[in-house]
């Protein structure tokens, strides 16, 4: 194996302690046996769930909107079916999605201030969810229309990490992560444009996953961002954001993209065998200065050794990017107008929001189907590095999470220099459309939460899941939690 001889970082905050009785069932999996156990009741694990988000609200800020009343409702009506024999994947069992998902009754305002109606039917994704017996307790925050990797704005505060208070969850999908790494959920719905599952996974110590484009429906849109948007869960455990995304994954007649069915469950239990890893350290071009933080680099370099270990075949290779950024561009400021325009006040937005929108209108038209028609010949060239080998490994991040408020006055030109020097390593893979799993990698020595990514080609989400859940049995990073969390309750 190829990689660089460097000191271990040092580890975050010490394991979490037993939390009694009521707190036994932290993960989705664990939860959705002990209902179907009769070991506990839908009401008591929505209820607690409930009082963790009210007790940390003032502190964490992971929730736009709470569903108090019609989730402890919903919790009764699972605990009948329950009672009355009914057994289905999550039934009784609390999650959350994040607030660029419709919920029926409730708005989906995407982190924009502004009196936005509430929503007449839920989601394709939301109507997946329940089916399979969740109960959606609320809806977490994003930054507005998930532009930055922060959660933070005047419509709702600043959601902050769980893990140090100080620093952010990451964005855009840093209420869902925070709420799952605060114990407030076992598990949550993210979406990631550029990374915005994979990067607030890697900040606050949890298993994120960008599915292959298309594997969870984005209706009522038929695919969102022009195409380099998709839905995916955020949980502590491989397990859990398998059975999520199980669950989950499936499409309306409207979808634009439509990936073969796959088993992500399974996928978890199962051996990955000796694989191929390329362990890659440069990010694609951006004309942007991107220093790797020395820590992340030993934290990288220590998951590398230990994959090497278990018997995969790892040496350094970089995958041919070429000019990949110039399809990004257009695709996301285009996807950005398109959110802008149903916005009940425009005149609320984030003038970045408004120059974003600006500039996605201009490079609309003739520059944005250039830029999609050009997606074939990057997916030929980036693909070629899965011909030698199964899975690429770089960073999610280039530095730890920064702290809450390090984004908040910079100009558009400045957010964006500042964002990919933090982040230049999740956002090629949307325009791909192709699979990536973000999981812990450790801590800096300040104790923030640091993540690698496991990329592949494809259709290809059995593989690096099953990757990650050995990587999981071998590190036990789940059984690390932030001090102070759960909140019992």
């Amino acid at each position: 194996m190829s990689v660089d001889e460097s000191r271990e970082s040092e580890t975050g905050p010490v394991p979490a302690g037993p939390t009694g009785a009521a707190g036994e069932w932290e993960g989705l999996a664990e939860q959705a046996r002990a209902l179907a156990d009769g070991r506990v009741t839908s009401v008591a694990l929505v209820q607690r769930s409930l009082a963790r988000i009210a007790a940390t609200q003032s502190s964490v800020n992971a929730f736009r909107r709470v569903r108090a009343e019609a989730a402890t409702a919903e919790a009764e009506a699972a605990d009948r079916r329950l009672a009355a024999g009914e057994r289905l994947p999550l039934l009784g069992v609390p999650v959350a999605v994040k607030d660029d998902t419709d919920v029926a009754g409730e708005p989906t305002a995407f982190g924009c201030a502004g009196d936005f109606p509430p929503k007449a039917r839920d989601a394709e994704v939301v109507r997946r969810l329940r089916a399979a017996g969740a109960v959606i307790v609320g809806k977490t925050n994003a930054c507005e229309l998930g532009q930055w990797p922060f959660t933070e704005g005047p419509a709702f505060g600043e959601t902050r990490n769980p893990w140090h208070l100080a620093h952010t969850p990451g964005g855009s999908s840093g209420g869902s992560a925070a709420a799952v790494a605060a114990g407030l959920v076992p598990a949550a719905l993210g979406t990631d444009g550029a990374g915005s599952v994979r990067i607030p996974a890697a900040w606050t110590h949890l298993v994120g996953i960008k599915p292959q484009r298309g594997r969870i429906s984005t209706w009522p849109d038929a695919e969102s961002f022009q195409g380099i948007t998709g839905i995916g869960p955020l949980a502590r455990t491989v397990e859990d954001a398998a059975l999520l995304l199980d669950v989950a994954s499936g499409n309306h007649t409207g979808d634009l993209h439509r990936p073969p069915v796959i088993g992500a469950r399974e996928a978890a239990g199962r051996d990955p065998g000796r694989l191929r890893i390329a362990l890659s350290w440069k990010p694609a071009f951006t004309g942007t200065s991107t220093p790797l933080h020395p820590e992340v680099r030993v934290a990288v370099t220590g998951l590398a050794r230990t994959l090497a270990r278990l018997g995969h075949h790892v040496e350094a290779a970089e995958p041919d990017y070429g000019l990949v950024g110039l399809s990004f561009v257009p695709r996301a400021t285009a996807g950005v107008g398109e959110w802008a325009a149903r916005v009940p006040d425009r005149a609320l937005l984030d003038p970045r929001t408004r120059e974003a929108a600006r500039l996605g209108r201009l490079l609309g038209g003739p520059v944005l189907r250039r830029a999609r028609a050009a997606e074939k010949r990057q997916q030929e060239r980036i693909g070629a590095l899965f011909g030698p080998y199964d899975v690429l490994l770089t960073p999610t991040t280039a530095t730890p999470p920064p702290r809450v408020g390090t984004f908040a006055k910079l100009n558009g030109w400045r957010t964006d220099q500042a964002m990919i020097a933090a982040c230049p390593y999740a956002w090629p893979w949307n325009v791909l459309g192709w699979p990536g799993v973000s999981v812990p990698v450790g801590f800096s020595t300040g104790g923030l939460p640091l993540g690698a990514q496991l990329l592949g080609p494809a259709h290809t989400e059995p593989r690096l899941i099953s990757l990650a859940a050995q990587l999981q049995d071998d590190l036990r990073w789940h059984e690390r939690r932030p001090a102070g969390h759960p909140v019992t309750g």
